[in-house]
């Protein structure tokens, strides 16, 4: 998400739950080259794959776009592939990107995406995961030719790198379910309330911001720490704690595991995690004057208006994270934020 990225170890704390073997290490395998042109061929692409109800497995129709596929660079598409990259290793981060219950597909939120664009240029996906580090290696050396990774827009990345953005990049806050609580972006809802956050976050930063101001018109705001993210949310659903306030992913891949259950939870608000002054953006990534970012936001704002992007939303409950259209290259996080 950030250049400092600690609520991306929240993502992989919560993924205790998920059994995320070795295989997540390989690139795009023989088997899921062929489902791609499969898919391509049949106009379909089938997302939440393989997600073990972290996803909600759905069929949806893609036809190429001509007029968009067009637009792809001839070097890019000279293939017939999309070389998407992912920087999951070495534990994934649900529902974002992760190894599916078959122990090899590449699963989640953002490979899905990967593939829907791919569908609309008419080119075969084609997912090489590797750590985060290893992800912008990729894309620096031509190996990688878009990363869909939880990427956040920064004005620092800019200097190397071309932005589509595709969801916004959100924090959110969690109340078990049932209760009626809801943040509606007002500070002055959290007094009284006790709130866990993850120590050294951005997140906790904002909260800390928040604690100050309430105390300084004489309310109060008890923030609580917890060891990870598994006793966060039973503190939570126990009782101990009104709310957590968290990665809005994170809070989205509780609410799919805890469904029906009495430890259900439920969002109850976000709040962008640039802060008050600018909606971060997450954004597809592509080395800089690649000629692909227009593409890839021309892909987008089609899956927006057919339908499909909807549908992708809500079958990760990330439908808090919807932007109503793709740009490119939009106002990024400030240097001064990084």
């Amino acid at each position: 998400m950030r250049t400092v990225r600690p609520s991306r170890r929240a993502f992989a704390a919560a993924a205790i739950a998920v059994t995320l073997t070795a295989s997540l290490a390989a690139c795009g395998s023989d088997d899921e080259a062929e489902a791609g042109t499969a898919a391509a061929a049949s106009g379909t692409v089938t997302i939440g794959a393989q997600a073990n109800g972290i996803g909600k497995q759905t069929e949806l129709k893609v036809e190429k776009q001509q007029a968009i596929a067009d637009l792809v660079p001839d070097a890019i598409k000279a293939d017939g592939k999309l070389t998407i990259g992912l920087g999951a290793l070495p534990t994934g981060f649900p529902p974002l990107a992760f190894v599916g219950d078959d122990d090899k597909t590449l699963t989640g939120a953002e490979p899905d995406l990967g593939r829907l664009v791919a569908a609309v240029f008419g080119l075969t996906p084609e997912i090489n995961n590797a750590t985060w580090d290893n992800l912008f290696v990729g894309i620096d050396s031509g190996k990688t030719e878009v990363g869909f990774s939880n990427i956040t827009d920064t004005e620092q990345r800019k200097e190397k790198y071309d932005f589509a953005s595709y969801r916004q990049d959100n924090l959110g806050f969690a109340v078990k379910d049932g209760n009626a609580w809801n943040f509606d972006k007002d500070l002055k809802k959290l007094a009284g309330l006790k709130v866990a956050v993850g120590a050294g976050t951005n997140q906790e930063k904002i909260l800390v911001a928040w604690q100050e101001k309430l105390k300084a018109e004489g309310k109060t705001l008890d923030i609580k720490y917890f060891a990870d993210t598994p006793t966060t949310f039973k503190a939570l659903v126990s009782g101990q704690i009104d709310a957590y306030f968290g990665p809005n992913p994170g809070i989205a891949y509780q609410i799919s595991r805890t469904k029906g259950t009495a430890d259900a939870v439920r969002n109850a608000g976000v709040y962008s995690g640039a802060g008050e002054t600018l909606q971060g953006l997450i954004a597809a990534t592509t080395k800089k004057d690649s000629q692909l970012a227009r593409a890839l936001a021309e892909a987008i704002n089609y899956l927006i208006a057919n339908g499909q992007y909807k549908q992708w939303l809500a079958a990760y409950n990330l439908d808090t994270e919807a932007v109503p259209t793709s740009q490119v290259n939009p106002p990024g996080l400030p240097k001064s934020n990084a």
